[in-house]
């Protein structure tokens, strides 16, 4: 009997829905090569949802995921909703309930996709970072005092306990081992301001790391981890950081490797529900117009195949984004590929259904 997927499929807001369609398109062409069955379920969650009902994302949703093996979401953000609404909705909330305790994100340049890094090319720009994605300054712990006068105080506190520290750490020396590259991995952080919270991160980071001999371990403020980013992107293997360090060095990667409309990123959670999804927004002025560029949604396909121990039908979806990134697109820009966003992914789903 084939084996089934059972994915549920939030396609969200803007140019969401567009490109998860060519993911989805990839995705069924690489299992009907592989011999295994996808068990798709679409919701509507996002920002003409709200509009029309006011709900975001109800509890009796988040239950009904926990269901699914894995879950693929296309944007989140609406032009008619205020920001946070969705985001912290949505996003955050899926990503706090799932217990996605791991946000997952390769940097990684392909052949043809130019870098904004002077004499940088694909042999010195692949690695991964890993994320803690439920801890830190995004848990929402604060509030403010007099707010709207003179005395205003406003305190966002940053949290940080072992177990999410360690279990961290601890994936990405896993992550680092079965990567099987550089085996090194990195700990960015600010160990000398954020004395008591990178205390513990630094004190726990060493003491894994006595666990694992055969990984190099190592360390670089988070200031100095974006100026090698740039300068010597070939020194990292594998870094390992907080949530909202994490969060701004993940974008600066996704600049070094061509810029948002490759980027893709996983929350996940090792025993439990992840989620894939593209990096880059919801990009509602090309709403409809069949310009954007859907190869960061099919990377995220490709990346919850490798999650769904499908590796060599991801390893067929990323040769397949090498292959038209390198041969067929003039850039990744959305409106400038010289293709559609539609014959971008049945160049993709071709290429993968038959490389």
């Amino acid at each position: 009997m084939a084996r089934t997927h059972n994915i549920a499929v939030i396609p969200g807001d803007g140019t969401g829905p567009e490109v998860i369609a060519e993911a989805i398109k990839v995705l069924k062409a690489v299992a009907a090569r592989n011999g295994f069955l996808l068990d798709l379920h679409e919701y509507d969650f996002g920002g003409e949802r709200y509009k029309r009902t006011g709900e975001v994302l109800p509890d009796s949703a988040i239950e009904e995921l926990r269901g699914f093996d894995v879950i693929l979401l296309g944007a989140v953000g609406h032009p008619e909703v205020a920001p946070g609404i969705l985001e912290k909705g949505i996003l955050l909330k899926l990503r706090f309930a799932l217990d996605q305790y791991i946000n997952l994100r390769p940097v990684k340049l392909y052949p043809g996709v130019d870098t904004p890094l002077k004499d940088k090319g694909p042999e010195d720009i692949d690695f991964v970072v890993v994320r803690e994605n439920t801890e830190g300054l995004y848990c929402g712990a604060g509030g403010f005092h007099k707010k709207g006068t003179p005395d205003e105080v406003a305190v966002q506190e940053m949290i940080a306990t072992r177990k999410g520290v360690e279990r961290c750490i601890r994936y990405a020396f896993e992550y680092t081992r079965k990567r099987d590259k550089g085996k090194l991995l990195t700990m960015s952080g600010k160990t000398n301001v954020l004395t008591y919270v990178q205390d513990l991160w630094w004190r726990c980071f060493q003491e894994v790391a006595k666990e694992y001999p055969d990984i190099k371990s190592d360390y670089a403020h988070v200031d100095a981890t974006c100026m090698w980013m740039v300068k010597n992107p070939e020194w990292f293997d594998v870094i390992v950081t907080n949530n909202m360090f994490g969060d701004i060095i993940t974008d600066l990667g996704a600049m070094i490797q061509g810029g948002m409309g490759i980027a893709a990123g996983g929350n996940v959670n090792p025993e439990g529900v992840s989620m894939f999804e593209p990096i880059g927004g919801s990009a509602p002025k090309y709403t409809g117009k069949n310009v954007i560029n859907p190869l960061a949604a099919i990377c995220a396909a490709g990346m919850m195949l490798e999650f769904l121990d499908e590796g060599e039908a991801a390893q067929q979806v990323e040769n397949a984004v090498i292959k038209v990134v390198s041969e067929k697109l003039e850039t990744l820009s959305a409106g400038r590929m010289g293709y559609s966003t539609t014959e971008v992914g049945d160049m993709v789903a071709d290429f993968a259904a038959a490389i």
